[in-house]
């Protein structure tokens, strides 16, 4: 403690992880928004299930927009606009582009352009 007091880069460090939890925490509460983010259920089975299916539906979104932010960086104005520090803030973690009430379009005649993915 008495480390993190004098410390502030160790500050700043923490404080960066305490928003990413934050963050995930606040879509995790975005997407599972029945009944105030409460899992419904007394049943070990259904919370873990209900738990698993939230962790599905926040790795899709965070693909989806780590797809968005790439293509959206690959766009010639943004080729020297950002620098490191703001490369190290961004964060897939948004729902900004989601809504969890209204009408949901499925459309099946279009397929999302993953042939620019990086291999690893």
């Amino acid at each position: 403690m008495a480390r993190w007091l004098r410390d502030r880069d160790l500050q700043r460090e923490t404080e960066s992880g305490l928003n990413v939890v934050e963050n995930y925490n606040g879509v995790n509460d975005y997407i599972k928004f029945g009944k105030r983010g409460e899992l419904a259920s007394n049943r070990r089975e259904e919370q873990e299930l209900g738990m698993l299916c939230l962790h599905i539906l926040q790795s899709a979104l965070g693909l989806i927009n780590t797809l968005m932010i790439q293509d959206t960086l690959a766009l010639p104005e943004w080729e020297n606009v950002l620098t490191d520090a703001d490369r190290r803030g961004l964060t897939p973690l948004f729902h900004t582009n989601m809504t969890p009430y209204g009408e949901i379009q499925l459309r099946t005649d279009r397929r999302l352009d993953l042939t620019d993915l990086p291999t690893a």
